[in-house]
């Protein structure tokens, strides 16, 4: 029951950031164009920060020899989840498949388990960078793959943005890594690591104020409510997917570690990645339709996730 609250606490606290971020928007205590700008302080700044901080105070390759299968693990979860989106896309309504699919497979990967791992445990750092190390890919694979679920999205064929798939916190990942491989990582300057420390720090907090503020935006614009799909989006999305992972773990368990298996069952318990409206608009699909998606996965991950970790925990 402590491990259901400190999840429950842990998904409350990102909401209410997020009802701070609809409240400063829809007040306009900040013009609604700050949000364009905090979204890439967020993401290429904040994030990779805090990425590079957490591994250089806090990996040993002696303790965790098998860092390196991470990335597969995630290339394993992808699989999985591209298999399931392809499954589960035909419960929604026929015009608004390709929404439905986007917002099914893109999960909000590292935000959500890092708020939730650090709820979870006292000394997450572990967990955290297996995280970072598990998403290294993520990304750069969700910027050079959305278009596909919109092939007739835009008139012009869609250009891989290099700057997209080598991503801040792709480098930031890589660059930590290999100073500890070879042995300098303790020879970063202490006050470098404090910056980049405080600067880290932002980023969940910004990110959440972010998704609030594009909710309020969306909120004023927004088209018929969409309850049913929203319903059929929420089993789908934040019981099946996990009740799911949770059946192949019980096969697999014999092969997997702890700490693999709880970011499995968290890649497949949270909900959508906060930029799939961005990107559906941007490719002219209905954004009002995916932000109600995510809102509801959002506001009954609250619960689902809670429950799925406390099912998780009495297996595992």
């Amino acid at each position: 029951m402590n491990l259901f609250l400190a999840t429950f606490e842990s998904v409350a606290v990102l909401l209410g950031i997020g009802i701070i971020g609809f409240w400063i928007i829809g007040k306009k205590v900040v013009p609604v164009t700050v949000l364009q700008s905090l979204s890439p302080l967020a993401l290429e700044i904040a994030l990779p920060s805090l990425i590079f901080v957490n591994i250089i105070q806090d990996f040993s390759p002696e303790s965790n020899p098998f860092w390196w299968q991470l990335p597969l693990w995630w290339l394993f979860f992808t699989g999985i989840s591209a298999l399931c989106t392809a499954a589960f896309m035909f419960v929604a309504e026929t015009s608004k498949r390709k929404e439905f699919a986007l917002s099914l497979f893109y999960q909000n990967g590292i935000f959500f388990p890092l708020a939730v791992l650090t709820g979870m445990f006292q000394d997450a750092e572990p967990y955290v960078i297996s995280l970072f190390l598990f998403t290294l890919f993520y990304p750069g694979f969700f910027f050079s793959t959305y278009h596909l679920f919109f092939p007739d999205g835009k008139k012009k064929p869609v250009s891989l943005p290099l700057k997209k798939i080598f991503h801040p916190a792709f480098l930031a990942t890589i660059i930590a890594v290999a100073l500890i491989m070879l042995g300098i990582g303790s020879y970063v300057p202490h006050l470098f690591v404090s910056i980049l420390s405080i600067l880290g720090a932002m980023t969940v907090p910004l990110l959440m104020l972010i998704l609030g503020g594009n909710v309020y935006v969306d909120y004023k614009n927004q088209g018929p409510l969409n309850l049913l799909e929203i319903i059929k989006f929420i089993m789908v999305k934040n019981v099946l997917f996990p009740l799911i992972m949770i059946g192949i773990l019980l096969i697999i368990r014999p092969y997997i570690s702890y700490t693999i298996a709880l970011i499995l069952l968290l890649q497949s318990a949270v909900p959508p990645l906060t930029a799939v409206p961005i990107v559906t608009e941007r490719l002219n699909g209905d954004r009002s339709y995916v932000s109600q998606l995510l809102v509801g996965s959002f506001l009954a991950s609250i619960v689902s996730l809670p429950l799925m970790i406390f099912v998780f925990s009495s297996i595992f």
